[in-house]
């Protein structure tokens, strides 16, 4: 019996250092980790959010990633992730913190779980218009495993009201 394939799909960010050349980087550790990276997002520039002194952060660039997974569990899947962070200079979970780079498990098939060490679906996805606008680019047909509606009418009903736009170097 063959192991089923699961779509999964991954925010990258980065506001610190070569933001473009950490997603890039990111992108390459995640295929180095026996994941098959099927679909990348554009690449978006964002303000921080949620921090309270954003003022002081550099702005992020955001993507996400569509990835095709075979006998790797959400939780090995996150494992690798906090590995490849870690790779590329990441130290602190921190959310108010700038980073090199952030990976985030959005969703992980119709999988749903609530532990200490892994929430899927994301439990913010659906707030924040810097997933949604890359993730809408990607997959618009995506239907949440919550909160049933697709990622377009999560996007069209976002109460975030911050500018994500296209970056172009």
């Amino acid at each position: 019996m063959e192991a089923e394939v699961i779509t999964t799909y991954v925010g990258l960010g980065s506001n610190l250092g070569d933001r473009a050349g950490n997603l890039l980087v990111a992108v390459r550790g995640l295929m180095e980790a026996s994941f098959t990276v099927c679909k990348l997002s554009a690449i978006y520039e964002t303000a921080p959010f949620g921090i309270e002194a954003a003022e002081n952060h550099s702005p992020y660039l955001n993507m996400v990633a569509e990835i095709r997974i075979k006998s790797v569990s959400a939780s090995q899947m996150m494992a690798r992730m906090l590995r490849i962070e870690y790779l590329l200079g990441r130290r602190d979970k921190n959310l108010q913190k700038p980073r090199t780079v952030d990976l985030d498990l959005l969703l992980y098939g119709d999988f749903k779980c609530d532990t200490e060490f892994l929430t899927v679906p994301h439990p913010r996805l659906h707030e924040r218009k810097f997933v949604l606008v890359p993730l809408a680019e990607i997959a618009p047909h995506l239907v949440h495993p919550i909160l049933n509606k697709t990622v377009q009418e999560l996007l069209q009903t976002v109460k975030d009201d911050s500018k994500v736009k296209r970056w172009r170097p």
